[in-house]
């Protein structure tokens, strides 16, 4: 899952002259346009200057906010389910995790794992070299070209989502999970393509129902292969809620 900067808002024009002038004088922005406009570009900039500052450093801390690139089919999860994959990865004291395409999952695991706990990131999008060797580019296209130090069963956990709903994106990603995981696996992806889940790569769904920060029209589900998670408990949206505002 690289980089759509948000749309420019839609500005409102005056004229100044009457139409028979129009194709003489450009149009001017009207004062609220204007302003919308200056604040829209002075974000933009904020944002890119952190980016480029985290870059420079490498300071991956999960507090640089990117932007979701449509095109690159990057649509981030809501807080709450973050929340709950991340308590999920990190129930069992698993030492090395490996997210595949899920940086929002990442960006919450930097947050909450203990030091001894080694978390990567494989991902297309280059701008998330802001987690300095922590990113692994990584093309699904290729699903067993990574680095050479990350090893056949080498994580004790892989998560992965992949970034496109169809069957040959599950396929090649589900070459590189079973490259990498020593046993468990946490697959977010749609309702769909749970039977083809289960055919690559044994997992089956969760009652956990994660979302996304924009409502998508798609069904999506966890799937695990393994017996002990959280996820198929009961979890009440409050107190995943008051967790998130707690930190």
């Amino acid at each position: 899952t690289s980089s759509q900067d948000l749309e420019a808002p839609e500005l409102e024009t005056s004229h100044a002259h009457a139409a028979s002038d129009s194709d003489e004088d450009p149009p001017k922005l009207s004062e609220h346009a204007l302003a919308a406009l200056q604040e829209f570009y002075a974000e933009q900039l904020a944002r890119e200057q952190l980016l480029e500052a985290a870059l420079q450093t490498g300071n991956g801390t999960g507090e640089v906010p990117i932007p979701e690139d449509w095109q690159l089919s990057q649509f981030w999860y809501d807080d709450i389910t973050a929340l709950a994959l991340a308590e999920e990865a990190l129930q069992d004291s698993h030492n090395r995790i490996a997210c595949i395409s899920c940086p929002t999952l990442y960006s919450k695991l930097l947050k909450k794992k203990p030091s001894a706990c080694k978390v990567i990131l494989l991902e297309y999008d280059r701008r998330f070299e802001v987690y300095g060797e922590d990113f692994v580019f990584y093309d699904y296209n290729k699903p067993l070209d990574v680095p050479t130090s990350l090893g056949k069963g080498s994580f004790d956990l892989v998560v992965a989502d992949p970034p496109f709903l169809s069957e040959e994106c599950l396929r090649k990603t589900a070459e590189t999970i079973r490259h990498l995981a020593k046993d468990k696996i946490l697959l977010c992806t749609g309702a769909v393509m749970e039977e083809l889940a289960f055919q690559l790569l044994g997992v089956r769904p969760c009652t956990f129902i994660p979302r996304h920060t924009r409502n998508l029209a798609n069904e999506f589900r966890c799937y695990i292969n393994y017996t002990q998670t959280t996820l198929n408990s009961t979890h009440d949206p409050q107190t995943l809620r008051k967790q998130v505002l707690a930190e």
